[in-house]
């Protein structure tokens, strides 16, 4: 019986993750978190309820545990990786760190991104983050073979939540609440880059047949969907899924980075704007007959359909609502200025 230690468990990515290896007969799967979305866990699946910032009560409950894969979901910075070293160095067969595909280089040079895309984002401190903490896993590894494994998700999405490009602090549902009360909303750009969105399930696919393989070991990898889509069109997909018809109105990822205190320079500039398509043959060469089968059409209906039958999940915004109303006033307003000055 191999056993494996989930830092998180319960988030976008991990959740799909913990369904899908608690099915799997030779895994025993063990959650390290507070404990706040446990109730929902599938059978079989062991908890430690503890918040891994507390370093010295992670080590007191962990202590003389072993493992053949411990993999965090929840580290952002340096120091998060740093701690996860102290407490599993020489106690674990493999490391698994879930990083982000936002941290490949911005601007990018090349549309076609691969592991070997340099990384480098100047536009977002969240990338950084990442960029600094995959460089300290592969010091250790180099220095003190810690068999660390580094996943780089770009845009994977669930049941919980809608992915889109823009939205506000309390998450996506005041734009698919604007788009049933047959409101115009937000799309970046023109809505014509390309973007790759996956669903949870496919990537736990992926995730899982790097786990114990020899071949992850002091690699990286990327997991994503070979689809690829325009915003444009996964605006509409979302918008079909509502049973509506799309208002798009569109503004440039800088505007809206400059006349917001959202972080759109971030997770626009230095994300979302950028047209990218990901080669991820490195994945299949490592886990033969990975393939990610849900398309987002199909995808984004689960999720609508979900959302729409927990209210839980309806969180209003009204402030990211109004903001998007002057966003779209002031544009409008600037059009029609500077069409009376041309005539």
């Amino acid at each position: 019986m191999k056993k494996a230690l989930f830092i998180g468990g319960t988030g976008t990515i991990s959740s799909a993750i913990t369904r899908f290896l608690a099915t799997m007969p030779d895994w025993e799967l063990t959650l390290l978190n507070r404990g706040s979305r446990n109730d929902t866990l599938p059978p079989g699946v062991r908890t430690i309820c503890c918040d891994i910032h507390d370093e010295a009560e992670a080590a007191r409950l962990t202590a003389g545990m072993t493992f053949d894969v411990v993999a965090d979901f929840v580290g952002f910075v340096p120091e998060h990786v740093q701690r996860d070293y102290r407490l599993f160095a020489g106690r674990t067969a493999q490391y698994i760190y879930i990083s982000s595909a936002s941290a490949y280089q911005k601007p990018l040079q090349n549309y076609l991104v691969s592991e070997s895309t340099p990384l480098c984002n100047p536009f977002w401190e969240y990338s950084r983050n990442k960029i600094a903490c995959e460089m300290f896993l592969n010091d250790m590894y180099r220095s003190n073979g810690f068999p660390v494994t580094i996943i780089r998700p770009s845009h994977t999405y669930g049941e919980r939540s809608i992915p889109l490009g823009v939205h506000g602090r309390h998450g996506s549902w005041q734009v698919a609440r604007r788009m049933l009360d047959g409101k115009q909303v937000i799309l970046h750009g023109d809505g014509t880059s390309l973007w790759t969105f996956t669903h949870n399930t496919d990537f736990a696919k992926g995730f899982v047949g790097l786990m114990g393989n020899p071949h992850a070991i002091g690699d990286t990898f990327q997991i994503m969907s070979d689809e690829t889509v325009t915003w444009n069109q996964a605006y509409h997909c979302i918008a079909d899924a509502l049973g509506v018809e799309l208002k798009p109105y569109y503004v440039s990822s800088t505007f809206l980075a400059r006349c917001s205190d959202y972080d759109f320079i971030g997770g626009l500039c230095g994300d979302k704007a950028t047209s990218v398509v990901f080669d991820c043959s490195k994945l299949k060469r490592a886990v033969p007959g990975f393939c990610a089968t849900v398309r987002f059409d199909e995808g984004i209906r689960q999720t609508v359909a979900h959302i729409l039958a927990h209210p839980e999940l309806q969180t209003p915004d009204p402030a990211f609502d109004h903001w998007c109303d002057r966003v779209i006033a002031a544009q409008e307003a600037a059009l029609r200025q500077v069409t009376e000055k041309s005539r």
